[in-house]
């Protein structure tokens, strides 16, 4: 039931949408955290084994996750900018 007598119950589509994408932009450095704290969990030997990861492939995970990040932030920036150019045109 509304609170509000004369508001609509339910968002825009528009508005609800910058508003989840707004969230993701919150919530991405946090993603990104926990993405490069995923090597802390691999195990470490002080000799080489066959379970320790190679330092090749940590660093081809750390490069990829940092890559993934830019370019995940890049893309939410361009759909963020265009939402607000949208609205400021109407």
């Amino acid at each position: 039931m509304n609170r509000y007598p004369g508001t609509p119950l339910f968002l825009e589509r528009r508005s609800y949408r910058f508003r989840r994408l707004m969230d993701a932009v919150r919530m991405l450095p946090f993603i990104v955290l926990a993405f490069w704290m995923v090597p802390l969990l691999w195990p470490v030997h002080e000799t080489v084994t066959a379970e320790s990861v190679p330092m090749s492939h940590a660093l081809r995970y750390v490069f990829g996750a940092w890559l993934a990040a830019v370019i995940l932030c890049f893309g939410l920036w361009r759909r963020t900018s265009s939402q607000i150019e949208q609205e400021t045109q109407r």
